[in-house]
């Protein structure tokens, strides 16, 4: 398993340090700052390498394949992605029973160490661009380089906010360091700001900033990009455009809370969007379904020669896609499912139900479209088809494993307008969105009693939580409303391992730890803790009993 050591000085670059490295070497030899500047082709290239770090592998540990595996984190940390055996074999197992979540541990290390590679890519080419004397193209560069790196911060700012929940509740003590700063607390406290012109020396003093300081920070980003990226002559749904620029702010602006913002955010993603909701030909394809990237605004695309395929397992489809004769989910029997209780809140009517196996003798029961039929006997009750393997190949995991993932759906859109709608015009208005959505793109049979502005909100969410399942987005609307996780229930399809409940607010493991060997690498970051969350919670119905799985090896970080 990897040790990792990175902190973000090392991976912060100033314009100021590229250029002295470069004046050191025969210009003839090595490109100067001054030619990559004024050098279109030299610029895409670097943005090239942006999508390459979305997908970026590393054979040491299984889950390490880029952004979809990250995703993947965020939903397995929801009660909405059921797994029905702890299984040696799954490599999320740390994250569905939050353990070894602490900052001695790799398991937070690596997220932490992949956005801010993620981020210091993107930095690289913010860099490369100077906008007081660049082309169209190029500010069109620079759009896609802002774009990414907002998609970068707003994730990670979103998961390590610090927010009072049922195990740091709002009367508890702010974890104060020290009697002289008894002002402070930890509540608000997202993540460090890197930039292009951050230096290595300022690196190394760089605080976890506020909310509403990365707020302020991203949106000025996201507003530039706005600017410059109609300019970006590159088309492949790999790089954001216009339509994402503007669903990057549609989701900063609902977890600030501007509503009026976010709805006009959303409705300018939907009306610059190149597609349409997907249709229900489009989402039970067995040969393209959820795994082309021409359905989506904004994607990743896995290709056959990736190391996440040539690995064959250490890939999104291996993890995600329950037909296939390969990989974890269906050739390792980690299978994923829907949660039980989520499923049956579906209506019948409504074809996104047949994107998961229906219960015997249900209305339902046998009208899934599989691959291959014989393989429904094998996927579980409840086990998901949503992502199918590339082309419909289930044993070839160089055509199988070759697919794009969903960074931002324009769907998504639709229940941001919708959610705003409520909370600004009445939940009239809201409603009313949603039940245009559902009935010209889901189930024209969909109605719903909803008229306060709770339940009009839950309505929505319920809806949205149904029509982004696996995407990694639900455990950003969990945290930002303050919903409750339940797994364990009678009847519940989560191994009992997995079956851990919050108690009336988001669970505390939501709130992300900063790693050891960042706060060593940066001292300003260690000023306030965010506690330690593991092992806070006991599995439903498991009384003291141990829940640890020796069969697991766990790192400390060094």
């Amino acid at each position: 398993m990897k040790l990792f050591k990175k902190s973000i000085f090392l991976l912060a670059i100033s314009a100021t340090a590229l250029t002295s490295c470069i004046d050191e070497v025969t210009p003839t030899t090595v490109a100067t700052q001054d030619m990559v500047e004024h050098s279109l082709s030299a610029q895409e290239a670097m943005l090239y390498g942006i999508p390459s770090a979305m997908i970026a592998t590393d054979d040491s540990c299984h889950y390490q394949f880029g952004y979809s595996s990250i995703m993947h984190i965020r939903d397995l940390m929801t009660g909405d992605m059921a797994k029905d055996q702890a299984s040696q074999y799954d490599q999320y197992w740390a994250w569905e029973q939050n353990a070894y979540m602490g900052r001695d541990y790799v398991f937070p290390s690596y997220i932490w160490s992949y956005y801010y590679d993620l981020i210091n890519t993107s930095n690289n080419v913010i860099s490369s661009v100077n906008p007081e004397d660049a082309t169209a193209e190029q500010l069109g560069v620079l759009g896609a380089g802002l774009a990414y790196r907002a998609l970068a911060y707003l994730d990670l700012a979103q998961m390590f906010e610090v927010k009072p929940n049922d195990i740091l509740p709002e009367t508890a003590p702010g974890f104060i360091p020290s009697a002289n700063n008894a002002a402070n607390n930890i509540y608000g406290l997202t993540v460090p700001i890197i930039t292009e012109n951050t230096t290595e020396e300022e690196s190394h003093n760089t605080p976890r900033a506020t909310k509403e300081e990365m707020f302020q920070f991203i949106e000025t980003d996201l507003l530039k990009a706005v600017e410059y990226i109609p300019g970006l002559s590159l088309t492949d749904k790999t790089f954001p455009h216009l339509d994402c620029a503007y669903g990057l702010l549609a989701r900063l602006y609902m977890w600030h809370g501007d509503y009026d913002k976010a709805y006009e955010a959303a409705v300018n993603a939907i009306s610059n969007a190149s597609v349409a909701p997907i249709s229900e030909d489009q989402g039970l394809s067995t040969t393209n379904g959820f795994n082309t990237a021409s359905d989506f605004m904004w994607a990743g695309q896995f290709s056959k020669e990736n190391r996440a395929v040539t690995s064959g397992i250490i890939n999104w489809t291996s993890m995600v896609s329950n037909e296939t004769t390969y990989g974890y989910a269906g050739g390792g029997d980690v299978w994923v499912m829907m949660d039980a209780s989520l499923y049956h809140k579906i209506s019948d009517t409504d074809w996104r139900k047949l994107m998961w196996k229906a219960p015997e003798g249900t209305a339902l029961d046998g009208k899934t479209p599989y691959i291959r039929q014989s393989w429904s006997s094998y996927i579980p009750t409840y086990g998901s088809v949503k992502f199918r393997p590339g082309q419909g190949e289930m044993s070839d995991y160089s055509i199988a494993s070759s697919v794009a993932f969903p960074v931002m759906r324009v769907e998504e859109m639709y229940f941001i307008a919708a959610e705003a709608a409520a909370r600004i015009q009445g939940p009239a208005a809201g409603l009313s969105i949603l039940t245009d959505f559902m009935q010209s793109y889901r189930d024209d049979s969909y109605s719903s009693e909803a008229s306060s502005l709770d339940d009009v909100i839950e309505e929505i969410i319920l809806q949205k939580r149904i029509e982004l399942w696996g995407e990694g987005t639900t455990f950003f609307d969990i945290k930002r409303l303050n919903m409750p996780v339940t797994r364990g229930y009678s009847g519940s399809n989560f191994d009992a391992m997995y079956q851990y409940n919050s108690n009336g607010t988001f669970p505390g493991w939501m709130n992300m730890v900063v790693p050891r060997n960042e706060e060593n690498n940066n001292p300003a970051t260690s000023e306030f803790r965010t506690p330690d969350p593991s092992d806070k919670y006991k599995p439903w119905g498991m009384g003291e009993e141990t829940r640890a799985m020796t069969s697991h090896r766990v790192l400390k970080l060094k």
